[in-house]
């Protein structure tokens, strides 16, 4: 048995889920005859940002929110910002939205070169039954020391953008109503663009090794929590990929087009869903209901919703993506590396398209405030999917309301359910095996899940608290259900 998980007569729990941002386990279900019946994925942090930010100013929010965690702040502060312009009745200048989409930038390269190398990759360079002891980011550092070398200067570039815009990696002061707080140096761009080739040539080398994986494990991929779903995703006016701006568009299984709509009015579409066993709430398609409207976000949703990628180098590779299904939506688990990897390059090919552009060294960085429109969203895409935020204020521009739908909750219904078909497919509840519940970890590995971020409640959350003496007695238990 793993250390991490405990059985009982008739449970396996998982806990903690590792290699993963936050806290959640897991329980497996087995009958008598040791086969599996059902399996859950349990969020089990409380964050309570929407609740505590009443009564706090409006353009507070952008240092507020960035809190709820150390993993993607910068999606939260940008998010926030955009929804702050609106309730600022504001307009960011060009250059400060392309210093915003550069930041960003900075955010998603670090993010996903962090999952796949350190967080998923010992699972594919040194195997699902692996040694635990070796099975980390130390066992890749072991393996093959200038890979491991390459993927953490491809993090540290992405956090060395975010630095150089707002002053620090973590929780950065950048984005205020109307615009940012600095233009970028000219010394900034050239460091940039300076470490760009070499970082693009990192991100092949990732994308080289997945496929080779991929097609070399072609029956596991093509077993591993394959499943149908609606599929979430902002796009430009072509239908190309789009991470920070544009409009959300929501296609079927078969990749036939639900809804394009304008993510402020996101409401209109989006409804979630509470779980008993879980506090991460599951978004869905309004007109379906739940849970026949879940949907996927991320990596995988964003490039089964767009057409095309805009940058050459990841073009090329969505053309090899679309291929892989006749053009429909791509059902595996498993291909969120794949997706994660293609839009990594794409990420750093539109770094470069930014800090080519002339523009983005004007020092034409805000625009003036006007009145206080009282409400205002922002949405984009964080690394891990779709993020919602939504503010509501007084007439002084006090928050009166806050809504947040974060990344990863877009997923819960996926996570939950891959959970379950790996558990039955690969869990053998009288002879379990460590690496068998490795793999039912890694289904929730591949969604890159910000736990963080996404959990929250409404009305009063259940408690249970236990006083225990010096004994280790209970003396007391406390109970709100």
């Amino acid at each position: 048995m793993v250390a991490n998980a405990a059985t009982t007569s008739n449970k396996i729990t998982i806990s903690p889920v590792t290699r993963i941002e936050g806290h959640a386990k897991i329980t497996i279900h087995v009958n008598e005859a040791g086969k599996v019946e059902d399996s859950y994925f349990h969020v089990e942090q409380f964050r309570g940002f929407e609740k505590f930010s009443e009564g706090r100013m409006f353009y507070e929010m952008p240092q507020i929110t960035p809190r709820t965690c150390g993993i993607c702040p910068v999606s939260h502060h940008l998010a926030s910002s955009k929804a702050c312009d609106v309730i600022a009745g504001t307009v960011p200048t060009p250059t400060a939205h392309k210093l915003r989409e550069l930041m960003h930038m900075g955010q998603i390269i670090q993010s996903h070169g962090m999952h796949f190398f350190e967080l998923a990759g010992p699972d594919f360079l040194l195997g699902w039954d692996a040694d635990p002891k070796i099975r980390h980011v130390g066992g890749i550092v072991a393996a093959n020391p200038d890979l491991a070398v390459k993927a953490v200067r491809l993090r540290a570039f992405g956090q060395e953008i975010i630095k150089k815009l707002g002053e620090r990696r973590v929780h950065p002061i950048y984005g205020v109503p109307g615009g940012v707080t600095k233009p970028l140096s000219p010394e900034d761009r050239e460091w940039i663009l300076g470490q760009l080739d070499g970082h693009i040539a990192t991100a092949q080398v990732g994308l080289s090794f997945f496929k080779d994986w991929a097609m070399q494990n072609a029956d596991m991929v093509g077993e591993y929590a394959v499943f149908p779903s609606a599929y979430m995703g902002l796009v430009q006016a072509d239908g190309a990929l789009e991470l920070y701006d544009g409009t959300l568009r929501m296609v079927d299984k078969e990749g036939a087009l639900l809804e394009e709509f304008d993510p402020t009015n996101y409401l209109d579409y989006i409804s979630e869903h509470v779980n008993k066993h879980t506090y991460l709430k599951a978004p869905y398609y309004k007109k379906w209901g739940y849970p026949e409207g879940v949907y996927r976000v991320g990596p995988l949703g964003r490039l089964n919703t767009a057409s095309h990628i805009s940058t050459p180098i990841a073009q090329g590779e969505m053309k090899i993506w679309k291929s892989l299904n006749g053009g429909k939506p791509i059902e595996g688990t498993l291909y969120f590396h794949y997706a994660r990897l293609i839009e990594l390059v794409h990420s750093l090919e539109r770094t470069k398209e930014l800090v080519d552009d002339p523009e983005i060294l004007s020092h034409d960085v805000v625009n003036p405030q006007g009145q206080i429109t009282g409400e205002g969203v922002g949405v984009l895409e964080a690394p891990r999917g779709t993020l919602f935020h939504h503010y509501w204020t007084d007439e002084y521009g006090v928050i009166t309301r806050v809504n947040m739908i974060v990344a990863t909750a877009g997923n819960a219904w996926a996570m939950d359910h891959a959970v379950n078909l790996v558990a039955k497919r690969y869990v053998d509840g009288n002879n379990i095996q460590e690496g068998m519940l490795n793999r039912v970890e890694g289904a929730i590995r591949a969604y890159d899940p910000c736990l963080s971020c996404s959990t929250h409640a409404m009305g009063q959350m259940p408690i249970h608290i236990e006083l225990v003496g010096p004994d280790g007695e209970v003396r007391k238990v406390l109970r709100r259900d």
